[in-house]
This record gives structure tokens, C-alpha cells and sequence, in this order.
């Protein structure tokens, strides 16, 4: 009966170092840096410290653009107040009559007294703004 006892025993014990072994094996391959858990930690850790690289980048990239809408905001306000400005001062200016602009009627010059002309190409119109005609036509009222 001993004996039996015996063999069960180192049986059992055989068993669990061979379990002992299986789980040993297993436990290498789990922390392995290349296959296992152990290579996902380390490529996770490598992807977090890319990610908090990437987060500073936007954020001064980010920072700068809020500097330079700013900028442009103020800058757009200043130009606002401006056009306002602009558009009080056309308020103030008289009323003009409805009827349209003529031409000034010039007389032909005698034969001899006149220059000779430039050719059209080379001539640029005058062209004045609105805002300056109907200036000059209020100067020329009041």
C-alpha cells in the first residue's frame, strides 16, 4: 500500500512540473517585447509619447492661429469703424437732383490752334471714383 501511495505521489508531483512547465513557457511567450502583451505595451508606449508630441505641436500651432485671427479681427474692426465712417460722411452730403449729368458742350477750336492729338492708346481716361464726384459736385452746390 505503500508503495502505491508512493507512486501516486510521485506521479501527481511529475504532473504538476509538468504543469509547472507548461505555465513557465506560456508565461515567456506572454511577456515576450516582440510577440506578446509585453510588445503591445511597449508599441502602445511608443504611440502615447508620438500622440503627446503631436497634441504640443497642435497646440502652438493652435495658439498661433488664435494670435493671428486676433489680429485679423482687430484689424477688421479697425476697417469697420472706418467704412462706418465713410458712409456717416456720405449721409451729410446734400441731396443731388434726379437728373442725370451732361456733357460739357466745347467748341470746336479754330483749325490752326489745335494740338495734335495722341493716339487713344496712349492717352489714359480720367476715371474718378463716385464717392469723389459726388464730393466735388457738393463742393461746386455749397
Amino acid at each position: 500500500m505503500d508503495l502505491i501511495a508512493d507512486m501516486l505521489l510521485i506521479l501527481g508531483a511529475l504532473a504538476v512540473a509538468f504543469y509547472c512547465f507548461v505555465l513557465s513557457r506560456r508565461l515567456s511567450r506572454f511577456t515576450d517585447l516582440e510577440k506578446g502583451v509585453g510588445g503591445a505595451v511597449a508599441v502602445l508606449s511608443a504611440q502615447v509619447d508620438d500622440l503627446n508630441r503631436a497634441v504640443a505641436r497642435a497646440k502652438s500651432a493652435s495658439e498661433g492661429a488664435g494670435d493671428d485671427l486676433r489680429a485679423l479681427t482687430e484689424r477688421a474692426d479697425a476697417v469697420a469703424r472706418r467704412l462706418e465712417l465713410h458712409v456717416a460722411s456720405l449721409h451729410d452730403l446734400p441731396d443731388l437732383p434726379a437728373t442725370p449729368p451732361r456733357a460739357p458742350t466745347a467748341e470746336p477750336a479754330a483749325p490752326e490752334a489745335r494740338t495734335p492729338e495722341a493716339p487713344k492708346s496712349a492717352v489714359a481716361p480720367s476715371v474718378r471714383s463716385y464717392f469723389s464726384s459726388q464730393r466735388l459736385r457738393a463742393t461746386e452746390m455749397g
